[in-house]
């Protein structure tokens, strides 16, 4: 087992930021095999999400990253953007820990279960991950048909507002694109939802 990033200072973590992408190279390894790789060129994606994770306060401050926001992670198909939200889970503490949950298949939950799977991921107390915004199609219950995640989103807002409980997301597609999926009413919570955080649009598809 790799030794932690971090030391205890004072009651506190402490992280060494190249010790961590090692550990997190380390994990990637032993959860997704010997191909997992840490890009020179995501290494300011990482930093700014791990700063994030750790809650370094004066960092965040820096890059104008807002702790009682969630993450919109965007970057294209491959780049590893579900990969990265699930590892950095390690550094949460146990009120910050998400659950991950991909929008197709809330919206195949919604298709056999109807308007309670809204209730259960847009009124949950918990932070969740909704992985790969817009990959759902609207779904359909009885002939019913609803922009599930819009929804689901629209009441995660209100969790946020309500009781600081912050959601977190992935998507490939931009804020235009998003608008014209999910509406404007939903675009705009986002803005207040969300830190946006981008790989790099030339990343490459790192499964292939």
């Amino acid at each position: 087992m790799m030794e932690k990033p971090y030391k205890i200072v004072n009651n506190q973590r402490v992280f060494n930021f190249k010790k961590t992408l090692r550990y997190i190279q380390y994990l990637g390894k032993s959860k997704y095999g010997d191909q997992f790789k840490i890009h020179r060129s995501d290494v300011l994606t990482f930093h700014r999400l791990i700063i994030y994770m750790i809650h370094e306060e004066r960092q965040c401050k820096k890059y104008n990253i807002d702790l009682n926001k969630g993450i919109l992670l965007i970057g294209p198909i491959g780049s590893g953007k579900t990969t990265i939200m699930n590892l950095l889970r390690v550094f949460l503490f146990k009120e910050d820990f998400y659950h991950i949950k991909s929008s197709r298949d809330i919206a195949l939950e919604y298709q056999r279960e109807g308007v309670e799977i809204i209730n259960r991921y847009g009124k949950k107390h918990t932070p969740l991950f909704i992985d790969d915004l817009g990959v759902e199609s609207n779904s359909k219950f009885y002939g019913n048909e609803c922009n599930t995640i819009g929804e689901i989103l629209l009441q995660r807002y209100d969790l946020l507002t309500n009781y600081q409980i912050v959601t977190h997301a992935t998507t490939n597609l931009n804020a235009d694109e998003l608008e014209e999926l999910y509406g404007k009413r939903v675009r705009s919570r986002l803005r207040e939802m969300f830190n946006l955080i981008s790989f790099p649009t030339t990343t490459k598809d790192k499964r292939k």
